[in-house]
């Protein structure tokens, strides 16, 4: 069996935005396990308007321009790992935008989320593993939890998020549930 292709998806697409560091880092660390191929997607290179189809991807072909190149890539795809900024208690409207215009596709495939904020995204990431889990995909238990003190020193460029032990294991342990997952996913949708 092929490695499993792994998503990490770039959740904000503000200007001057920190998801790169998040992004960049768990997507090296995931490189080096070996476990999987990786592809950044960064939400910017996707230009998906206001979600304002007439159905659900899961009954009816999108007609926005953006959705069906969208639509392709996650299909592409056997898991994901999303970066997740909290914005006033809850995740991005872009991300949660470009998770409504899929749907099929994001069926029977793992997921994991390294989350910031003021409490590691952790508001931003439980209503993330929800909407996962409408979408029927199988968010990991561990995630990554960037708090206010270690975002401060990584934004002011004093440290790398590779310079806090607490991160890399919790990196590690997501990483490990979602080899696990997208594995099993992988061969359960290929039989």
């Amino acid at each position: 069996m092929s490695k499993p292709r792994i998503g990490i998806i770039v959740g904000s697409t503000r200007p001057g935005r920190f998801g790169d560091k998040p992004a960049e880092w768990i997507a090296e660390r995931a490189r080096a396990t070996g476990e999987f191929e990786v592809e950044v997607l960064d939400l910017r290179d996707y230009k998906l308007p206001f979600f304002d189809e007439q159905a659900s991807p899961a009954w009816a072909p999108s007609q926005a321009p953006g959705a069906k190149e969208w639509q392709e890539k996650i299909a592409s795809l056997d898991g994901y790992i999303a970066t997740a900024a909290e914005y006033n208690r809850g995740p991005t409207g872009v991300l949660k935008n470009a998770l409504d215009y899929a749907y099929n596709e994001w069926n029977r495939k793992a997921i994991g989320f390294v989350g910031y904020g003021g409490v590691g995204g952790a508001r931003a990431v439980e209503q993330l593993r929800l909407i996962s889990v409408e979408l029927q995909m199988a968010p990991v238990r561990s995630g990554v939890h960037i708090v206010w003190a270690d975002y401060m020193q990584v934004a002011s460029g004093d440290k790398k998020l590779g310079d806090f032990d607490h991160l890399n294991q919790a990196a590690d342990d997501m990483l490990g549930q979602i080899a696990w997952w997208a594995k099993a996913l992988k061969t359960a949708r290929e039989a």
